[in-house]
């Protein structure tokens, strides 16, 4: 319909006839053309689903993998069908690719090329086939491999070198297998420290050479998971275990009610969870828990630092490997940039330290490629010089404050001064005796005789005051007495006015003669 749409104004339709010869006509071009639809890209087979750079057969019931293959693929998906084996050089159709899957499939044995041409390849999963080992050929030629994924097949058994050459290997998944050994010296061998997770949970292992692990390095054991096995109790394992749990290893911290141990070889279901329920392990001391740990090494800034391996030296003679503690492998004679050299004798040089380059460096004694021993670790510290005109620490300073501050407090309550009256008054300085005025209050601690009965009871003082003075007489101070002591003879009043003469003699102009 289409194609009359687009015929002139005027032209004639074909017959029916003609249009059922043109479509036939069409369908044996597109068969011959290899049977591929409009728009689907060269190469991609029938059973897929391909786009622009993935390819997708999945769940296709594939007995073998397709011979036709887009050679722009870089992601090829055969998860789910029925593959059981894999023909040699068929990556060779795909030089891009770079992720595979191929789980859930029923593969056996691989052979040893099975893997050619695959040197871009980064991620593999063969998870959930029926794998009975991991051969040292199977994997050879993926130099570039990242992600290697085994879990659920029947593995039983890996190579010493099953992982040599794969530089760049992060992260191996071996869980849910029937391993009872394995070679962990071959996870020295593959030449770096790139190795982030080796997982070795849930399979059959009933020994672990503690001694090995022991020599792993850090980004290693931070990332191998051994839990659910059923190993053999013993206090090496478990101080070891324990020592990583304290470090923070997240191999440990995250599965720790996981990791179990069997305290009979006879009895298959004699498990415990060993670092939950401890009890029976409280006798073990000694061992890998006392082994000496990082010694410190303090350091200044711009410092020029030479660690050595102190060591006892294996019989055959070794060459050195130092680990940093941002997990770079420094052999001799040094870095790219030379911060950093090794000598022939184990020793590092750092030139001009600086603050970064503090942490845990560890020194590694290589006698053959897939055979390291660890000889130490060192804990170096650079941290910047204090200043010369720093004589007193801040807790000193403070001390010392408080203290002053207490003295003067002590002074304030206890030597106040002039406490006593009459050296008061006679400290008291001359003024007219026209400017004087006098107050003066006398208390009393009994009451009187003829103290009014309507007082409080509880008023057991009384107040005399005394009026301003305004006048005098004959150079005397006269008193003027309140309305208290009326009497002018009351023993009070004569009190007063004694006391009143002798302030007037000192205030008069009449010398005193003594």
């Amino acid at each position: 319909p289409a194609l009359l749409r687009s015929c002139p104004p005027g032209a004639r339709a074909p017959p029916p006839r003609a249009m059922g010869l043109l479509a036939k006509l069409l369908l044996v071009l597109g068969l011959c053309a290899g049977g591929r639809a409009l728009g689907t890209p060269r190469g991609c087979p029938a059973a897929c689903i391909c786009t622009s750079d993935v390819l997708s057969c999945s769940r296709r019931a594939l007995l073998q993998v397709p011979r036709t293959l887009p050679r722009t693929a870089t992601t090829l998906d055969l998860s789910h069908n029925g593959l059981t084996q894999l023909r040699d050089g068929w990556l060779a159709a795909l030089p891009h690719l770079e992720a595979l899957h191929m789980g859930h499939n029923q593969l056996e044995e691989l052979s040893a090329r099975a893997f050619h041409n695959g040197s871009r390849l980064r991620h593999l999963d063969m998870s959930s086939n029926r794998l009975r080992a991991v051969r040292a050929h199977y994997f050879a030629a993926l130099v570039s491999l990242e992600e290697l994924l085994l879990y659920d097949n029947r593995i039983a058994r890996v190579d010493e070198g099953a992982f040599a050459g794969l530089s760049g290997l992060r992260k191996v998944y071996l869980s849910w297998n029937n391993l009872t050994h394995f070679p962990f010296r071959s996870v020295h061998g593959l030449g770096n420290y790139s190795l982030r997770t080796l997982d070795l949970s849930s399979n059959n292992l009933s020994s672990i050479p503690v001694e090995e692990l022991a020599a792993l390095p850090e980004n290693v054991r931070n990332g191998l998971y051994l839990h659910n096995n059923p190993v053999t109790c013993s206090c090496a394992l478990y101080l070891l275990l324990r020592r990583w749990k304290q470090q923070g290893f997240r191999s440990v911290r995250d599965f720790s009610e996981e990791h179990t141990c069997k305290v009979s070889d006879h009895v298959p279901r004699s498990l415990i969870r060993f670092l939950k329920y401890s009890q029976m392990f409280e006798n073990c001391s000694g061992g890998l828990e006392d082994a000496p740990r990082a010694r410190p090494f303090p350091a200044l800034v711009s410092q020029t630092l030479l660690i050595t391996c102190n060591a006892s030296l294996p019989a055959a003679a070794p060459t050195y490997m130092w680990i940093t503690p941002h997990h770079e492998p420094v052999k001799q004679p040094g870095n790219s940039n030379r911060s950093l050299e090794v000598y022939s004798n184990g020793s590092l040089k750092i030139t001009a330290a600086k603050p970064w380059h503090s942490g845990v460096y560890v020194c590694l004694a290589i006698s053959s490629p897939q055979n390291f021993s660890r000889m130490c670790e060192v804990n170096v510290t650079v941290h910047y010089p204090k200043p010369d005109g720093e004589t007193f620490s801040t807790g000193l300073t403070t001390l010392l404050g408080c203290i002053v501050s207490l003295l003067l407090v002590l002074v304030y309550l206890f030597l106040t001064p002039c406490r006593c009256l009459r050296c008061c008054k006679k400290a008291a300085p001359r003024s007219p005796p026209q400017e004087c005025s006098a107050q003066s209050s006398i208390l009393s601690a009994t009451p009187p005789a003829t103290e009014a009965p309507n007082r409080k009871a509880g008023a057991h003082k009384h107040v005399v005051f005394l009026e301003p003075l305004r006048e005098t007489h004959n150079g005397k101070i006269r008193l003027a007495l309140g309305e208290d002591f009326p009497d002018a003879k009351h023993p009070k009043v004569l009190q007063l006015k004694s006391d009143s003469e002798s302030i007037s003699s000192v205030f008069s102009d009449t010398p005193i003669v003594a």
